[in-house]
């Protein structure tokens, strides 16, 4: 091109089409640029938006600790089978020994009746019976054997004949030293009068028939002696 013809405004004109021409290409090089660019990263973000919620998160082995022994505990314990418990048998305090001279227990006595020698009885023969009282106990022990304590007593039926306890004078006490295995003996004959608890004069025989005797000293009973009264 002629010089002359860039020179006043023919020149400025020219200079404006060239920078036009090169603001474009700028443009289309930062339009080409921006596309790689976001084209590139785009998929990238993608691909880690996506994979990072199927990431497999850490796991704190305290933690897995803890659980797998929560899991223990939780599994059902078989009940144990129980063992039958033994019973100590407690063995009884010893019974304290008895000393010589103290009262007779019962237990520790035996009591027993005799029958004359004739079971049957003719008129105007009088019944005789003999009364021992044992000792079985360890030592000498004392025992009340007055009538009131140590009774004879006859009966036929229901009906009470007579007793030893009846019209005692005085409180009829008369008390004994038992030895062990020494017996207490009493001898009996009953006059075959009937007697009565309240001490009235009874004069009237015990008429023919069959009668039983028992002795009796507390709660001890001796076996009974049958006898007939002609």
């Amino acid at each position: 091109m002629d010089p002359d013809t860039m020179r006043g405004d023919g020149g400025d004109v020219y200079w404006r089409r060239r920078m036009s021409v090169l603001v474009a290409v700028l443009v289309v090089v930062a339009v080409v640029a921006w596309a790689c660019s976001s084209g590139g990263s785009g998929p990238e973000r993608t691909s880690s938006a996506q994979a990072s919620p199927s990431a497999t998160p850490t796991v704190d082995p305290l933690l897995a600790g803890l659980r797998t022994l929560a899991m223990g505990t939780a599994s059902p314990t078989p009940t144990p089978t129980p063992t039958p418990s033994v019973t100590t048998p407690v063995p009884s305090p010893a019974a304290r020994p008895r000393r010589p001279g103290e009262p007779c227990v019962e237990q520790d006595l035996v009591l027993s009746l005799q029958g004359g020698k004739e079971q049957i009885y003719a008129a105007g023969s009088r019944p005789n019976f003999i009364v021992t009282l044992v000792n079985a106990g360890p030592a000498m022990c004392t025992i009340d054997v007055g009538p009131r304590a140590l009774e004879i007593r006859i009966t036929s039926g229901a009906d009470r004949i007579w007793s030893t306890a009846d019209c005692v004078s005085g409180d009829g006490a008369e008390i004994k030293e038992l030895e062990r295995g020494v017996p207490h003996v009493r001898v009996l004959d009953w006059d075959r009068r009937r007697s009565s608890a309240d001490c009235r004069s009874i004069q009237q025989v015990a008429l023919p028939g069959t009668y039983v005797a028992t002795a009796r000293l507390g709660g001890l009973r001796s076996s009974k002696g049958i006898f007939h009264l002609r």
